[in-house]
């Protein structure tokens, strides 16, 4: 059986340039030269006997030789993977690691856990906190809660289920930041006697003050006073704090707009591109507590909306 094994370390250079058909990318995804991605290549073809790439001069192109390798060993490398992750959480098929942001992990997902424990108390949960879900490494990982913008740049091999369908941003801040402006703030003022929270993380980029007051109708023009940081769970805690207005996702920050601990700046919202969305592996196995929490998750009576003041 040794002997009829291929070099072992040259299948995930193969399995990543097949799939980029390129040895430059497959060089940036694992962190070596596009010539060290070359030589093992050319090894394994070696070992082989047979060529598995035709080089052109537009590029890289898989032989019918290739092709088949690479569902082989591209799903060998996905079982291995599976298991392997399997085996790192102990063994414990009770167990659900969930992907999120720290913003949404905080706000949202661990308010709304106790829930799901109560309905399903023999699933032990693990969070992997997250910001840039393009950044996930499948095998740490059963399921992850993002923001997902249809129609952009997916996350490799990950599907997105919407668990809001409608949304809403809209500016919020603390009621102790609006009755120090006497508990009325016009837009008109906004952007020259307010503190505006700012976020400077390109993953975000969609949600902008510039991108909301042009939905409205509003003129814009750059803040006189911003707080900037490239963490919007930073940033939304400042804004608790009462230190300025932020845009914020209305079904997300449902539970402190409940209690009290976040109102609406001003009666005005947009629809929001994004949609909270559950982000399952596609090729990954379900294992019963993932099928449960997606039951459970995607469930949309489970959660009552926040009514705004105005949309």
């Amino acid at each position: 059986m040794r002997d009829a094994l291929p070099p072992l370390s040259c299948l995930r250079a193969f399995e990543v340039a097949a799939r980029y058909c390129s040895f430059t990318q497959a060089g940036n995804e694992l962190n070596l030269s596009q010539s060290a991605i070359s030589r093992q290549i050319k090894r394994l073809e070696h070992d082989l006997g047979r060529l598995l790439f035709e080089r052109h001069n537009e590029g890289l192109r898989l032989t019918p030789t290739g092709e088949h390798y690479f569902r082989v060993v591209q799903r060998l490398l996905r079982d291995l993977g599976d298991e392997t992750a399997r085996l790192r959480r102990r063994g414990d098929d009770r167990q659900l690691t969930l992907a999120s942001s720290p913003t949404i992990a905080s706000i949202w997902l661990a308010r709304q856990l106790p829930d799901f424990q109560r309905a399903y108390p023999n699933i032990e949960i693990r969070i992997l906190t997250v910001e840039d879900p393009h950044r996930l490494d499948l095998a740490e990982f059963d399921l992850g809660i993002y923001y997902h913008v249809p129609n952009e740049v997916d996350p490799p091999g990950l599907i997105a289920d919407a668990i809001f369908e409608h949304e809403l941003v809209a500016a919020v801040c603390s009621p102790i930041y609006l009755e120090r402006h006497g508990n009325k703030i016009e837009p008109a003022h906004l952007l020259e006697n307010h503190t505006m929270m700012v976020v400077e993380d390109h993953y975000h980029d969609w949600l902008s003050w510039e991108i909301w007051f042009h939905e409205l109708g509003l003129e814009w023009q750059a803040p006189l006073h911003t707080l900037r940081a490239n963490s919007f769970q930073l940033l939304m805690n400042a804004t608790l704090a009462g230190q300025g207005v932020t845009l914020g996702w209305m079904r997300l920050l449902d539970a402190e707009l409940q209690q009290g601990n976040l109102v609406q700046a001003l009666p005005l919202s947009i629809p929001s591109r994004g949609k909270l969305s559950l982000f399952t592996p596609q090729h990954r196995h379900l294992t019963g507590p993932m099928r449960a929490f997606r039951h459970w998750v995607l469930d949309k009576d489970e959660f009552q909306a926040y009514q705004p003041l105005s949309t």
